[in-house]
């Protein structure tokens, strides 16, 4: 997940790539728990319903990506 989001994308995109259906619960088993983990971020934070909302990296996601830090 954390390499698909190296790109903003968008939560379709993420749920194809994961093979999920349910926007919802996509959104609180797999979203939330990586934004809070401070792994990914929205690109419009401030408009979480916005329907241009992307998903990409953080600095942290990408360390732990390369192998320099664990969750």
């Amino acid at each position: 997940m954390l390499r698909t989001c190296v790109a903003e994308t968008s939560i379709s995109e993420l749920m194809d790539v994961a093979g999920r259906t349910n926007r919802t619960k996509f959104r609180n088993s797999v979203l939330k728990p990586l934004m809070q983990a401070g792994l990914i971020e929205m690109t419009i934070p401030d408009r979480p319903r916005s329907s241009n909302q992307k998903y990409r990296i953080t600095e942290r996601g990408r360390a732990l990506l390369a192998g320099r830090d664990t969750p």
